[in-house]
């Protein structure tokens, strides 16, 4: 009888705990999820020391969601915080994916018409360099910079487990969208981040 009484007393107090870590968690009012535009809820993104953007040559405070460095698939050395200063669309995807030949049009006309006010990066994965290079060549999206991504770090650092998913980001680095969009849906979605 006594054991119950115990038993019933540390259920009590874990549920006590249990209560008041919920409730320190979320007192600060932050949220873990990619919010949408011109979402109250959006999470300021953090920032990190000064990076120096390689098209203007401007020192600006980069946010750690553009902290990464990968390689393209032409060889060349890539850092995120590139992209920092103006919204941003990732594009993931195979170079074996139907839904993602389907996408390329809309991917490069973006590119095409948002050039100097959004940044478009391909982010190829799941498949060889060799098979990322004849998508890219094949659907011509030679303007378009691609990182070869084969090892799936920047897909992880973004949390995308499948191909065929946009990440779009706004100015300050914030994640505002992730997921699949048609490419026709694509330019509008991104001329709004401006």
């Amino acid at each position: 009888m006594a054991f119950r009484r115990l038993g019933a007393s540390v259920a009590a107090a874990l549920a006590v705990l249990a209560v008041l870590a919920v409730s320190a968690g979320c007192a600060d009012g932050t949220s873990t999820g990619a919010a949408g535009p011109g979402s109250p809820s959006a999470p300021a993104p953090a920032f990190t020391g000064a990076a120096s953007s390689a098209s203007s040559g401007a020192t600006a405070a980069a946010p750690l969601t553009l902290t990464f460095t990968a390689r393209t698939v032409g060889g060349a050395d890539f850092n995120g915080v590139t992209l920092a200063g103006k919204p941003a669309v990732l594009w993931f995807w195979a170079p074996w994916c139907p839904t993602c030949a389907g996408q390329a049009k809309g991917v490069k006309a973006t590119a095409e018409q948002l050039a100097g006010k959004v940044n478009v990066v391909g982010v190829g994965g799941l498949d060889d360099e060799p098979a990322m290079r004849r998508f890219i060549t094949e659907w011509k999206l030679d303007a378009v910079p691609h990182l070869s991504d084969e090892a799936g770090t920047v897909w992880k650092k973004f949390g995308v487990t499948s191909q065929s998913t946009f990440v779009l980001l706004d100015s300050r680095g914030t994640v505002v969208h992730k997921g699949v969009l048609r490419g026709d849906d694509l330019p509008g979605r991104a001329a709004a981040l401006t």
